[in-house]
């Protein structure tokens, strides 16, 4: 007696075209969890943020006003100069750390003795805590009991009130602010000019070219995407500086240290939230308005470099 084999199922594979279109979409998958964190933690808080930015809202209420909050914003002389203070603060902070950031690398890429000691020696204030940092020199530039006053009288130098005086103090909190944040740069620039391929460095000695032509045919143009990055990274911190401000002048004497960050602050001690959550918004346009061109200006540098 013949047994019957039992009939095969069809199990074909998938068209070409289906297994191709499951092979793009494979990497998109690993998208999903920085999706949603940057949903989660980026996006959601920002329109929130843009919402109530137009209510005077607390814990328990929320009445929606309009464009109350910016009109306040932008008439009241304090929160006025304090947008200023942020320009003034954030450019001349950015401009610094490009400056001394591309001369220390200039200095630390040389045939220096103790070169990796002086590079760490840079970069540690980096590693401090910016409240510890505000704290330290707001005692150095005590104008009486200040060991930086002291030592300019042991010259027969009169220091200046550095933190007291209202012309002063926003310049003062700025330079403490280059002195943290320069080791950052200057590592910045120091990865820049070693990745020039040294043919070029070479072939300019070969040529008789001297130290500044080398530096401004040569280092110059190939460090612009390390430049690129002082400027972004320096720039954004500056517009958005808070913490080294608050910890050595309170935006004080009276508001001539205030910049948006430190009003935002008061503000929500006062218990405006809704003027608060207003400043913040328009730092977020400010920042935005300011760092995107140049991000795509530099980008575009780049390529056709």
């Amino acid at each position: 007696m013949t047994t019957l084999a039992p009939a095969r199922k069809d199990t074909a594979a998938p068209p070409p075209h289906t297994r191709r279109s499951m092979r793009s979409m494979y990497p998109l998958w690993f998208y999903i969890p920085a999706g949603i964190l940057f949903i989660v933690l980026f996006a959601v808080p920002t329109f929130a943020s843009f919402y109530f930015s137009l209510t005077r809202w607390s814990l328990f209420d929320v009445e929606f006003i309009g464009f109350q909050n910016f009109v306040t914003f932008f008439t009241e002389p304090m929160l006025y100069q304090s947008l200023i203070n942020t320009f003034i603060y954030g450019f001349i902070t950015s401009g610094l750390k490009v400056v001394l950031g591309l001369a220390l690398a200039l200095l630390l890429t040389g045939s220096i003795l103790g070169r990796g000691y002086l590079r760490a020696t840079i970069f540690f204030p980096v590693l401090v805590s910016t409240i510890g940092v505000g704290i330290t020199f707001k005692v150095l530039m005590d104008p009486f009991d200040g060991l930086i006053n002291k030592s300019l009288a042991a010259i027969g130098i009169q220091g200046p009130a550095w933190l007291t005086d209202p012309s002063l103090a926003l310049y003062s909190v700025s330079l403490v602010d280059v002195w943290q944040g320069v080791g950052i740069a200057t590592l910045i620039y120091i990865a820049g000019i070693v990745a020039i391929p040294q043919e070029y460095f070479e072939a300019a000695r070969v040529d008789g070219a001297g130290a500044w032509k080398v530096f401004r045919n040569i280092t110059l143009p190939l460090v612009t995407p390390a430049t690129g990055t002082v400027v972004l990274l320096s720039l954004i911190g500056g517009l958005r500086s808070f913490e080294l401000i608050w910890a050595m002048t309170r935006g004080g004497p009276g508001f001539s240290s205030d910049v948006i960050a430190s009003v935002i602050y008061k503000q929500y001690q006062a218990g405006f939230y809704g003027l608060s959550t207003a400043g913040n918004v328009v730092l977020f346009v400010i920042v935005t308005a300011i760092v995107v061109p140049i991000f795509y200006f530099i980008n575009r540098r780049q390529v056709e470099s």
